[in-house]
């Protein structure tokens, strides 16, 4: 089972409600985003603090009360810039808002085909964040009903953007960059083996680069170099499966691709701050329930 993807191949919500909703804190295993794609839509909230966010290798930090819509086939990931950060990801299939809708499916087929591009900062617009938050309110509480209060939401949101006129017209979608695609290769090829021997010049190989140049360029779209991503991205794994699975620390070391135990640990230190013992204890006490009144 691959725990996390950079093409997201995870159901996001149900056939009949394709949605999915993420709030991360602090202790998620996913709360630093790693460099992904997919086919679905996503608006990103900034609960608290800030976060600095790569889309297709350009950064910009986003802070508080900023919205974020990010299209399908965007390259993207990011990282909080401290432990205040707190944000809410809310991924659809726009398709769901298409069904048996005549009178809005002209416009919503040409936000898929990207005749119409959506701004990336949406909250320029102040009638935006408050249609947001009851948005990310209604998918955290999820009470009888929810999936109404939802749809609505979302239309109401594209009715904003189009009376505001927060979007770019375009005559049709445009082809994406050759190398943009030789990236989203190399990232589905360590979403699918980053549990066994991945080398350098295997991922150069697929990028269809010299290494030295494939290096140059990796790092300018995810600012990190390709091997650097490579045990980033097998951390952020091994802390989805530490906090799903009851596993030992061990077992998640060899699942993510680390014979060495205790390189894993020294590994898993340098980009979470804390040993993968102390990360259970946390997942252990954020998941204990509280005192009973």
């Amino acid at each position: 089972m691959k725990y996390l993807d950079y093409k997201e191949r995870r159901d996001q919500g149900t056939f009949n409600f394709p949605i999915a909703f993420y709030h991360e804190l602090p202790h998620s295993p996913r709360y630093h985003m790693p460099y992904h794609w997919h086919y679905h839509l996503e608006i990103i909230h900034i609960v608290n603090g800030s976060f600095h966010l790569t889309l297709n290798g350009v950064t910009r930090t986003f802070r508080k009360n900023d919205v974020i819509f990010i299209t399908d086939g965007v390259l993207h990931g990011g990282s909080p810039e401290d432990q205040s950060c707190i944000y809410d990801c809310v991924v659809f299939d726009i398709g769901m808002l298409q069904k048996d809708n005549n009178a809005c499916s002209k416009t919503l087929k040409d936000i898929q085909n990207h005749n119409i591009v959506i701004h990336t900062l949406l909250s320029k617009e102040p009638l935006i964040l408050p249609v947001v938050e009851k948005l990310c309110d209604a998918l955290s509480g999820r009470d009888e009903g929810y999936e109404f209060l939802t749809q609505g939401c979302l239309y109401e949101l594209f009715s904003i953007i189009l009376k505001k006129h927060l979007y770019d017209e375009r005559s049709g979608k445009e082809i994406p960059s050759e190398r943009l695609n030789c990236i989203k290769n190399v990232l589905d090829h360590i979403s699918e083996n980053f549990d066994g021997n991945i080398k350098l010049n295997d991922l150069a190989r697929i990028a269809g680069m010299n290494p030295k140049y494939f290096c140059r360029y990796f790092k300018s779209m995810t600012e990190r170099t390709p091997i650097d991503y490579l045990n980033y991205y097998r951390v952020e794994c091994a802390c989805e499966m530490l906090s799903t699975r009851d596993i030992t620390i061990k077992e998640a070391a060899i699942s993510c691709g680390f014979n060495d135990e205790s390189y894993f640990i020294k590994t898993f230190h340098k980009y979470k701050g804390i040993t993968p013992k102390q990360f259970i204890k946390a997942e252990f006490t954020s998941a204990a329930p509280g005192p009973l009144h």
